[in-house]
């Protein structure tokens, strides 16, 4: 079984001179990628249309 390294920078697997992600890379940006649509982009009627960052950073001006 691989041993997981406890490193912020990514790491890669190299075959053949090609660059490939791992699996928990790959989920890891995925999650990234959803944190970042779900606080910046997505929007709530209930925040008067704005998204969730949007309404605080309108409320705390």
């Amino acid at each position: 079984m691989r041993q997981l390294r406890a490193s912020s920078a990514p790491s890669k697997q190299s075959t053949s001179g090609l660059l490939f992600p791992t699996v928990l890379e790959t989920l890891e940006a995925g999650v990234q990628d959803y944190v970042l649509y779900y606080n910046h982009e997505r929007i709530k009627l209930r925040l008067n249309g704005l998204s969730p960052v949007g309404y605080w950073l309108r409320n705390t001006a």
